[in-house]
């Protein structure tokens, strides 16, 4: 008897599965986003130091001087550096308006108000309306930042398999709407500010009195949110479902999550706090109504100066923070005040990673700015594409598809706009494209490649929810489900945003798309 084992045959790899082994080998070679940002500075410094004896022949906008680059170096520049370092972090705008959002957020999700009402949308839907209606509510779940993850998308494949359609078509659907229109939604929701914040600090650099509204991109993510939704039904029930029919399931159904009923006192507990925010949404109304109202600044409510626009944030935290308070009292998840403040708590406790990115980000957008270099390059590079010559609506395409394949690397929405920003939004005024027009291209090419990048954190999650049903599903399974969706949003969208930009059509609140502003 031969004790020698055969060599086994190496299973031949898909052109997909060896791309994203390339990916996944490239993206794990890249240093944490928080080292990015301190390399980042390191660059900004010794570039200054470099740079602060050329002379430019740029003109700065904001003196109508040649620009000067200053040394970060000097003694006196570090000491500024340490003495103002605490509040350099603590002042930085993204800050306080990521944590206060979400305090709101956690206490409605945590109480169970948010689940409860994902299910009641989710189990009141036709049949034949299952697909827009989850994609929809994916879409929504994004104000409850991970919800949809953990939620709406294995949710989807339940449901999906109840009804005896294919669960892998569902969990791809949900996946579709939470991550790949991640920037589709038309309830306003902490995204919004934070993305605000850094495209108003970019545009400072430029023009230091420069204020961005944080709801500059509402109507277009809200006109978006029936895009992704109409795209997203066609190619799930046409391209998807019908691909997935040979596909078996071989999962142990005996073991997959359940779609529990809703009880009588969650029910209840979720109209009662339903109506008290709607009551509370009357009253806000009622209260903003009359032109001497002091929610308006001189008798306008849609200016950034007005009380209301400056209180977005504090009104998303009290849009969830009352309603889930409610919620959890009614229904006896929370028992006691401690209940609803550890809820808050725990919504910090996954905070932890964002404030020390912030912390390096703070420093580094200081720096940026400080040294002018940002300045120079939004300048330099503005007389190099005006050279080009070329069309507007050409380097509005640029940076959306940049910023998709850029994503394929750099998972953290945030994250990639806090480095991408203080270049993109300086260098687009000075071609005479609005911030606001530049932040929704942004917005457009980092959602589109979310569901393609096994990077994006939750990515393997999806890849167990698949396997709960088709125990053989692997990385590059999910990814060619998830393709069609990918190329559809990035070119649809791209030409959607066109389009509405050719039509006029406000992309939101105190928003243009010339600078300066008409």
């Amino acid at each position: 008897m031969n004790d020698t084992a055969a060599p086994e045959t190496p299973v031949k790899q898909s052109w997909v599965q060896r791309f994203l082994n390339s990916v996944e080998r490239v993206g794990n070679k890249l240093p944490d986003p928080a080292i990015i940002f301190l390399f980042a500075l390191l660059i900004i410094w010794v570039l200054s130091w470099l740079l602060s004896g050329v002379n430019f022949s740029a003109i700065d906008p904001r003196s109508d001087a040649p620009i000067i680059i200053n040394n970060l170096l000097t003694g006196d520049a570090l000491a500024n550096f340490l003495s103002t370092m605490v509040t350099t972090f603590t002042g930085f705008a993204p800050l306080g308006v990521v944590l206060v959002a979400m305090m709101g957020v956690g206490v409605a999700e945590h109480s169970g108000y948010i689940n409860t009402a994902i299910k009641l949308m989710l189990r009141r839907t036709p049949k034949a309306l299952l697909t827009p209606v989850i994609i929809l509510v994916a879409i929504v779940s994004h104000t409850a930042t991970d919800a949809g993850y953990v939620l709406v998308i294995p949710l989807a494949g339940v449901i999906y398999y109840a009804m005896g359609r294919h669960p892998l078509a569902g969990i791809a659907a949900a996946f579709a709407g939470v991550s790949g229109g991640f920037s589709a939604n038309f309830v306003p929701s902490g995204i919004d500010p934070l993305l605000q914040s850094f495209t108003q600090s970019a545009a400072q650099i430029i023009q230091p009195e420069m204020a961005v509204n944080p709801l500059n991109n509402w109507a277009f993510t809200s006109a978006s949110s029936l895009f992704i939704v109409l795209v997203g039904w066609y190619i799930t029930d046409k391209i998807i479902e019908p691909r997935l029919a040979s596909t078996e399931l071989d999962g142990d159904t005996e073991d997959l999550p359940k779609l529990d009923e809703i009880s009588v006192t969650e029910r209840k507990s979720f109209y009662i706090a339903s109506t008290v925010m709607l009551v509370g949404i009357g009253l806000l109304v009622w209260a903003s109504w009359s032109e001497d109202s002091p929610l308006r600044y001189e008798g306008e409510l849609a200016v950034f100066q007005a009380p209301l626009m400056q209180s977005i944030v504090p009104l998303i935290f009290l849009l969830f923070w009352i309603p889930g308070a409610i919620y959890g009292f009614v229904s006896g998840t929370f028992k006691s005040s401690k209940d609803m403040i550890d809820a808050m708590t725990k919504a910090m406790n996954g905070m932890s990673y964002y404030l020390v990115m912030v912390f390096f980000c703070a420093l580094f957008v200081a720096a940026f700015a400080k040294s002018n270099l940002g300045a120079l390059l939004a300048i330099e590079g503005a007389q190099m594409l005006k050279a080009l010559a070329l069309p507007s609506a050409v380097t509005v395409v640029g940076i959306i598809f940049l910023t998709a394949f850029v994503n394929l690397f750099v998972g953290s929405a945030s994250g990639k706009w806090a480095l991408l920003a203080p270049i993109f939004v300086p260098m687009l005024m000075q071609l005479g494209i609005s911030p606001d027009l530049t932040q929704a291209a942004y917005r457009v090419g980092d959602s589109s490649s979310n569901i393609i990048t096994p990077l994006m954190p939750y990515f393997p999650l999806v890849v167990v929810y698949c396997q709960k049903y088709v125990k053989d599903t692997g990385v590059g399974t999910l990814i060619a489900l998830m393709i069609p969706f990918s190329i559809a949003f990035l070119v649809g969208w791209t030409l959607f945003l066109l389009a509405y930009w050719y039509l006029g059509i406000p992309l939101g609140l105190q928003a243009s798309y010339v600078y300066p502003a008409g």
